[in-house]
């Protein structure tokens, strides 16, 4: 007799059917909610550049290159013109105030101070003529009046004498008179010419003095003129180092023209050049420093031109203590200029990264899970070696700061 089998529900097949399909929805829903769905790629440790995010104290400074120059130079520019006799110091060496330099003939110039000299000296000996002159009409001046004070001495006796004669009736009018008008006429003779002798007695004095103002000044051209050929002769004025150009005896040198400098070497400064984005940052006081023989030294800055040629201006900067011993004029420097400030900060290490991220993201490695994951960040100032950062990491942060161009839109490195 048939037996009728009965259908089992839960036969092996259908529950492993079940239990699979249970779990690739489950596998589904972790994939949806749980797992890291951001894209990744694998990259070689080895090349890439990873450093610690610190905290200490942020410089905010710039790099520059500057050159060595004297604190003071003198330049030796050529009074006269003339060609080279002799070269009595060469370039380089050290010059005391006084010593002479160059020895230069001029010819031209010899002849023609012989013939200012010659018109001085004429000069000189007319206006002397003129004021013997005028000495001469001053005597002669007086010599009139002392004539006439001798006939007034003689006359006036002789007048009171016929008046008292006149008046007892011993002489006539007519003697009387003559006398009496002889002694008046000189009297009044006196007073005209003694007026006439103060009038020019002044104006004497006023051409006397002008004669000698005159004749001093001519002194002092004559003395002027006689240096003129002094000046073919250079001298020293300071004490120093010497620089010429390439000169040579007989070499023609104009008036005016630059043949070299002489160098205080007991001072010097640093010219630096600047990147023109900085000028609206750039003020005296400004502080710098550079190693010289293992040795840091400190300057500042001292003066400003703000002109700008080729993108770039130049400052001088001064040493704030001792110059190095054994620098030199031409020496190039590299000289770390403070613009701000030291403070402390959060600090990451520059890099290509900022390049690619525009310091607005990094890969920050977790050494735990070998993985580096996107974090935005905030950078603020930035020296040529930190960057000082505001917001997104701390002390500690391990940062690939090596260029981001070949991870493309990845957001997880898988470090190997």
């Amino acid at each position: 007799m048939d037996r009728k089998i009965e259908k089992k529900t839960w036969t092996p097949k259908f529950i492993a059917i079940i239990a699979g399909g249970t779990l690739l929805v489950g596998f589904v829903l972790y994939q949806l909610i749980f797992a890291d769905s951001r894209s990744s790629m694998n990259v070689n440790k080895d090349r890439i550049t990873i450093a610690t995010v610190i905290e200490g104290e942020y410089t905010d400074y710039i790099p520059v290159s500057g050159t060595i120059e004297p604190g003071e130079v003198f330049f030796l520019d050529a009074i006269e013109r003339g060609n080279i006799q002799q070269i009595v110091r060469e370039s380089g060496a050290l010059v005391d105030v006084g010593d002479t330099i160059l020895i230069l003939t001029n010819s031209n110039l010899q002849l023609d101070v012989m013939q200012r000299e010659t018109d001085l000296y004429f000069q000189i000996n007319n206006l002397r003529q003129t004021r013997l002159l005028l000495d001469q009409n001053d005597l002669s001046q007086q010599g009139q009046l002392a004539e006439i004070d001798y006939q007034i001495n003689l006359l006036k006796p002789q007048y009171e004498r016929f008046k008292e004669l006149h008046s007892k009736k011993l002489i006539s009018d007519r003697e009387l008179e003559e006398v009496k008008e002889q002694y008046e006429y000189n009297v009044k003779r006196k007073r005209l010419t003694y007026e006439s002798y103060r009038n020019d007695s002044v104006a004497r004095s006023i051409q006397k003095r002008q004669l000698r103002d005159s004749e001093s000044r001519m002194m002092q051209s004559l003395n002027g003129v006689g240096h003129i050929l002094d000046n073919l002769v250079v001298r020293a004025p300071i004490k120093g180092q010497l620089t010429t150009q390439q000169i040579e005896v007989g070499q023609s040198i104009n008036a005016g023209e630059r043949y070299g400098q002489i160098d205080i070497l007991d001072k010097f400064k640093v010219k630096v050049q600047i990147d023109e984005l900085y000028l609206p940052r750039i003020s005296t006081g400004l502080k710098g420093t550079f190693t010289f023989s293992g040795t840091s030294y400190e300057i500042e800055i001292d003066k400003i031109y703000p002109n700008v040629t080729g993108g770039r201006f130049e400052v001088d900067m001064v040493f704030t203590g001792e110059a190095p011993t054994g620098i030199r004029r031409g020496q190039t420097v590299r000289i770390g200029l403070e613009l701000g400030e030291s403070k402390q900060a959060i600090l990451l290490p520059t890099g290509g990264f900022y390049k690619d991220t525009g310091g607005n993201w990094v890969f920050v490695v977790d050494e735990a899970t070998g993985r580096a994951e996107k974090r935005n960040i905030r950078l603020n100032r930035k020296n040529p070696e930190h960057y000082e950062v505001i917001e997104g990491l701390k002390p500690g942060d391990r940062v690939i700061v090596s260029g981001y161009e070949n991870f493309g839109k990845n957001e997880v490195l898988n470090l190997k």
